[in-house]
C-alpha cells in the first residue's frame, strides 16, 4: 500500500524524486508490521471457527475459560484435555485423593446403574444378582412334595430333635452293660438307668422283665437293647397316640389351649390354625392371654399368615368376657373351629387356676358342651415337673389332650413316656421346631426308633 500511494503522488505531480535511504526502511517495517496484523487477525479468526482448541503453543490464553466463543457462550462438556484437568472451571472436580491420576480407562463413560430387582425379573437375568433369585422361582414352579416325601422329611427332623435324649438314654445303656452277662445285680443296674431317663417306673420294669426273660445270664449287644427300648416304648405309647378329632357338627368346635409361662401355647395355635386351614376349614382364634400384649400381638400376627379371624380386646382385659364374646362371633359367622388362646400360669398359683376355671364356666354357659377340646401344651425341658401340670391342669381345666414342646431342646424327652403310662391322656402333637411344619401328629412308633437311636 506504501509503495502504490507513493508512485501515485510522483506521477502527479511529474516528480521521480529518489527517496532516503532512511524512509525506504521506514516503510519497509511498516509494511511488515500491518502484514503481521492482517495474519495474527487471520489465525484468530481460524480458531474460533475451530471452537478454541488449536492455541498457539507459545502464547496459551490461560486467562479465557477454554470453550468458550465471542458471545461468551458455554460450550457442551468435554473431555479435559490431560489427566487431572477441569473439562470448565465451573464444573471442576475435587482432587482424587484414592486413586492415582485416571489413565484413559478412567476416562471412559461411566457405565449404566445396575438395573433394578423387578426390571430384572422383567427382563430375565441381566447380572449376577439375578441369578440370586433363581433358586425362589424354581420353588414357586416345583410341584407339591408327595406325601412319602413330607413323611421321610419329618421323620429326619423328628430324629435330630430327639438326638439329645436318644443319646442321653442310650449311651448310658450301652456303655455300661454292652457284652455283658445279665444277672440280677446287672438288671437292677439298668433299671435305675431307664428311671433317671425320666422314662418312667412303669416303662423300665417292662423293659429289664423282657431282658431278663429273653437274655438272663447271656451277653447283650447294643442293637439288641436298642431294638428292646424301642419296642418297649412303642408298647407304652400306642394307647395314647390319637389325632386330634374335629366335630364337625358342633360349630364351632372350641379348643381351649393352657398351660404354664413359655411352653409353647400361642406358637402352637398358630401352627395348629395352619394344619385346619390347609383341610380347608373356617378357623377363628381368640386373643385370651389377656395380660400379654406381645401374645395378642402374635396372634394376630398367626391370624393374618392361616387367614383366620382374630377376635382380641386391649391388654389387661378380662379373660372370660372375650372367651364369651369369641364364642358369639364365631356362633354368628357360621365358623368351624375356635381355638381360645389363654394367660400362662404356673399350676401352684391357686388364685391363677381360679381364673382359668372361670373361663372354662363361662364357655360352657354359651354352649354346655364347650371347650370341646382342652390341650395342655407341655414343654419337654421341664422334666419331671410336666407331670404334675398334667395333674393340676387336668383338675382344674379338665384337660383332654396333651401337646409336647420343644422336644429337640432338652435331653429328657423320655418323660413323655412316663406321663403316657401314668395319665393315660391322649397325646395329639409332638414339636421338635419353630416352623409349621416342625408340628406333626404323634405317632408312637416314630417317637420309639427316635429316642432309642434307631
Amino acid at each position: 500500500m506504501a509503495k502504490e500511494s507513493k508512485g501515485f503522488f510522483r506521477r502527479l505531480f511529474g516528480q521521480e524524486k529518489k527517496p532516503s535511504e532512511n524512509e525506504t526502511e521506514a516503510a519497509e517495517a511498516e509494511e511488515a508490521e500491518a502484514q503481521e496484523k492482517v495474519e495474527a487477525q487471520e489465525k484468530a479468526g481460524a480458531q474460533e471457527k475451530a471452537g478454541g482448541k488449536a492455541l498457539d503453543e507459545e502464547t496459551p490464553q490461560a486467562d479465557e475459560p477454554a470453550g468458550q466463543d465471542e458471545a461468551g457462550a458455554k460450550e457442551p462438556f468435554r473431555e479435559p484435555a490431560f489427566p487431572g484437568a477441569p473439562s470448565r472451571p465451573d464444573e471442576a472436580e475435587p482432587p482424587r485423593t484414592d486413586l492415582a491420576a485416571p489413565g484413559p480407562e478412567a476416562r471412559r463413560s461411566p457405565e449404566p446403574a445396575e438395573p433394578l430387582e423387578s426390571e430384572a425379573l422383567e427382563h430375565g437375568p441381566l447380572d449376577s444378582g439375578a441369578e440370586e433369585l433363581e433358586p425362589e422361582v424354581v420353588q414357586v414352579e416345583e410341584p407339591a412334595p408327595a406325601a412319602g416325601a413330607t413323611r421321610q422329611g419329618w421323620l429326619q427332623r423328628l430324629t435330630a430333635g430327639l438326638s439329645k435324649s436318644s443319646t442321653s438314654i442310650t449311651s448310658r445303656i450301652t456303655g455300661s452293660f454292652t457284652r455283658r452277662r445279665l444277672d440280677d445285680e446287672t438288671l437292677e443296674e439298668l433299671e435305675d438307668v431307664l428311671i433317671s431317663a425320666d422314662l418312667g417306673v412303669q416303662t423300665a420294669s417292662a423293659i429289664t422283665e423282657r431282658l431278663a426273660k429273653e437274655r438272663y445270664d447271656k451277653s447283650v449287644g447294643e442293637e439288641e437293647i436298642k431294638a428292646i427300648l424301642a419296642d418297649e416304648v412303642a408298647k407304652a405309647l400306642a394307647p395314647v397316640a390319637v389325632p386330634l378329632a374335629i366335630d364337625g357338627s358342633k360349630k364351632p368346635f372350641v379348643i381351649l389351649v393352657v398351660g404354664v409361662n413359655g411352653s409353647g401355647k400361642t406358637t402352637t395355635i398358630g401352627k395348629l390354625a395352619a394344619k385346619l386351614r390347609a383341610e380347608g376349614r373356617s378357623v377363628m382364634l381368640a386373643a385370651g392371654d389377656t395380660f400379654r400384649a406381645a401374645a395378642i400381638e402374635q396372634l394376630k400376627i398367626w391370624g393374618e399368615r392361616t387367614g383366620s379371624e382374630v377376635i382380641a380386646r386391649e391388654q389387661g382385659s378380662d379373660a372370660a368376657g372375650l372367651a364369651y364374646d369369641a364364642m358369639e362371633a364365631a356362633k354368628k359367622a357360621g365358623t368351624e373351629v375356635l381355638i381360645i388362646d389363654t394367660a400362662g400360669r404356673l399350676q401352684n398359683r391357686a388364685e391363677l387356676m381360679a381364673e382359668l376355671e372361670k373361663v372354662v364356666r363361662v364357655i360352657k354357659k354359651h354352649d354346655p358342651g364347650a371347650p370341646h377340646r382342652t390341650l395342655l401344651t407341655l414343654d419337654a425341658t421341664t422334666g419331671q415337673n410336666a407331670m404334675s401340670q398334667v395333674e393340676i391342669f387336668g383338675e382344674k381345666a379338665g384337660v383332654t389332650g396333651l401337646v409336647m414342646t420343644k422336644l429337640d431342646g432338652t435331653a429328657r424327652g423320655g418323660i413323655l413316656v412316663a406321663i403316657a403310662a401314668k395319665h393315660a391322656l391322649p397325646v395329639h402333637f409332638i414339636g421338635v421346631g419353630e416352623g409349621v411344619d416342625d408340628l406333626q401328629p404323634f405317632q408312637a412308633e416314630d417317637f420309639a426308633r427316635a429316642i432309642a437311636g434307631l
